[in-house]
Formats: structure tokens, sequence, C-alpha cells
């Protein structure tokens, strides 16, 4: 029985069904329809996984559970999810950032291949059968719903971040890490980027501590929004300092260097020679090192230098200002909002009592995991959805054998 109508649980009993036909299988859903988050997933378009080959770089995307899955993605990785898709009728592409979606570009083709599958297999999907209580005895897990009662020799825990069931587990004697957001944006308010909603730029961002000090980094394109920051670099920070800032209640400082890589020193050098080569333009005009003319001009406006202004007349005092709201712009975030594609949870079943062989429970016998359930979350672009399939697959293959 598997408890969780999503993406793992899914790819868990289909995978099931394939390698050992004779089990009765059947998913056991909460709510009125199954595959909810694939359909919202990647704007609809379901960011089924991610063009990254090498297990060694794919757990680095994973700020909790890069030791564990390590071994799993050895067992199946990154191909074997596109090679599965691909063999039932579902194409994948890459995009330029490496994030894989169906060639349809919609999240219904993977849910239709999912669906197609259990009805092909004869896997049972009841709706609206939320799980009550869950016990073992008799040699077989007794799981009761709100209607009646189910036995089965083998249970499959693939409710992601339901803290009904967190709670279940709980009682039964598994730690559960306290959840917390993961993935999430930062309200920011700010002169420097009021009205610049839509504008990104290729940054390097810390989170610093009372002492100024950073105690987070990242990199890679920051997405300024009508309510503050998002895009992948702020979205990094939020996963790897998902139980860092949840203590602060989500209100701290951040230091942008809009420049990237390019530090005060070196920006000083090629303001040098921009102040030679355009002696007599305008400063406020024409945008340098990239940025957008919006954002240039709110950076050159608070380094206190005027409209009209050349840049013949850059002072010294002026130029200090202009770099440090370049490569060390430093900025109040007040709260945080849910960025909406991946509402990822940091939080779940302690990796410690798991066997990431079989994705088993080393306290319970016949009790398997999958998917966000277990206290393992990643960044945004696909890896989430992977974590899924490897554990369904290596779960479904241990059930398969043993039951």
């Amino acid at each position: 029985m598997v408890i969780g109508g999503g993406a793992a649980g899914f790819f868990t009993a289909i995978n099931t069904a394939e390698m050992n036909p004779g089990l009765k299988i059947g998913i056991l859903e909460r709510g009125k329809e199954v595959l909810t988050k694939v359909k919202v997933s990647g704007g609809g378009r379901c960011n089924v996984t991610h063009a990254e080959f090498i297990p060694d770089q794919l757990v680095a995307m994973y700020p909790r559970g890069e030791k564990e899955l390590l071994g799993p993605f050895h067992r199946f990785m990154t191909g074997d999810t596109i090679e599965w898709f691909e063999q039932r009728g579902v194409a994948l592409k890459t995009e330029e950032d490496g994030r894989m979606f169906p060639v349809s570009d919609s999240s219904q083709s993977i849910i239709d291949v999912l669906l197609n599958e259990t009805n092909r297999l004869g896997v049972d999907v009841l709706y609206s059968q939320p799980v009550r209580n869950i016990h073992f005895t008799d040699d077989k897990w007794n799981i009761s719903t709100i209607s009646e009662t189910f036995y089965a020799p083998a249970v499959v825990m693939s409710t992601g971040s339901n803290p009904k069931i967190w709670q279940l587990l709980k009682d039964l004697g598994h730690k559960i890490v306290p959840p917390v957001p993961s993935l999430f944006t930062f309200n920011i308010k700010d002169q420097r980027i009021s009205g610049l909603a839509g504008i990104s730029a290729e940054v390097s961002v810390e989170v610093l501590d009372e002492n100024e000090k950073a105690i987070l980094a990242s990199e890679g394109p920051l997405l300024i929004t009508h309510w503050g920051m998002s895009g992948p670099a702020i979205l990094k920070l939020s996963a790897w300092g998902a139980r860092l800032l949840e203590p602060l209640k989500y209100y701290f400082t951040i230091k942008v260097n809009w420049l990237n890589d390019t530090d005060a020193s070196m920006a000083n050098e090629l303001l040098r020679s921009i102040k030679f080569d355009l002696a007599k333009k305008r400063i406020a005009k024409a945008a340098q090192f990239g940025l957008a003319k919006r954002l240039w001009r709110k950076l050159v406006e608070v380094s206190g230098i005027d409209e009209e202004q050349t840049w013949a007349d850059l002072t010294k005092d002026q130029q200090a200002r202009l770099i440090g709201q370049l490569t060390a712009s430093t900025f109040r975030v007040k709260g945080k909002s849910t960025f909406k594609e991946e509402f990822v949870t940091a939080g779940g079943v302690e990796l410690k009592e798991v066997n990431f062989k079989t994705f088993e429970s080393k306290l319970f016998p016949g009790m398997y995991f999958a998917g966000e359930i277990l206290n393992i979350d990643a960044i945004t672009g696909g890896f989430n959805f992977q974590n899924a399939w490897t554990g369904g697959f290596l779960a479904a293959r241990a059930i398969a054998e043993q039951v």
C-alpha cells in the first residue's frame, strides 16, 4: 500500500507493479485529485529533472540529503529518469540552465503517463482516503482511513510535507526533524529597487550576521520583484539557509555585488578607464558593466551623482560611493514570500533512521519512504523530483524482491 498520490508515490507503485506483477498494489490519496504538485510545478510545465549526469555533482544541489543520496544516485540517476519517461512515450528536452521539461511543455504529459501506467498495471488509486492511523500487527501493516482499514505486508510513505503523517510516524517511534520553509523569496522595501520589478542581474550575494560577517553566500541570477528579490541566487540562499534564517524570523541583512565576481579594487580600475574614455558623457545616461539601464540609474542616483553630471566631473568621493553601491549594496530583508512553483519544506523523517540502499525504515521492516517526507530537499531546477524518482524506484525494487 502506497500512502500519498504524488510523484514519488505513483513512481513507487508503478515500478513495484512492473517488477513484481503478482503483487496487489493500491495508492491511498487523501484528496479528490492526485499529482497536484506535478500539475503546477515549473509553471505548469513540470520540471521533471536536471541535466546533471555525475552523481557527485548532482548531490551538491541538496542542502539536506547530499551524503545520503550519493549511493542511490549511482543506482538510479538522471539518465535513468529520462529513459523511463521516453520508453513510455514522453520525450524530455533540456533548457539552457539545465532544467528538463517534457517536449510538450505541459505537466499533463507527465500526469497522463503516470495515470496510464497505473491503469495498465492494475494499480488501484483510491481517492478521499486520508490516513488516520497506522500500526503493525500479525505480520502486516494496518492502515486505517476515515472510512475503512487496509492490510498490507509493505507500506510506502510518500505524503510529502504532511504534518499529520509526520505525527503518526513520530507516534510510532520515528524521529521527525521539525519542518521549516526552504525555497522562498526575500521581502525588501528599498528605493534602490523600487519600480524595477522584472529586472535581473548576475550577482554574488551574502547573508550578513550582526557583525557584518558573511554567514551564507550564493551567486547567480537575481530577479527584482514587486516585493523584493527572487531568482536562483536568492532561492539558493534560502535553501542552504533554511535552518539558519528561521530563528531570525526572516529579518536579516544581505550584501549584493551587482558585478558578481568583480570586487571593489577591480571596479575602481574599470571606472578609471571608463572615466577617461567617456569623459564628456553623462554618467547616468549610459549603463556600464552590463547592468540594466534603470538599475544603473538608481545606483548612480543613490551614490549622490547628479543626473546631468559627466564622467569628467566625477569626484573621488562619488566614485567611492558608486563602487560601494555596485559591489557591496546592503539591503534589509523583512520577511519572506513562498516561491509558488516549488513550495519545498526542509524537515521530515530523520535520515539516520533510513536504509538508503532500499529506502526502508531501519526501525520498522516493511515500511519504506519516498520523496519529501524525508528530511531531504534541494534547490529549484528539477532536483526535488529527481529525489522522488530515485527513492521511488529503489524502494520499488526492494519491495518487489522482498514481498
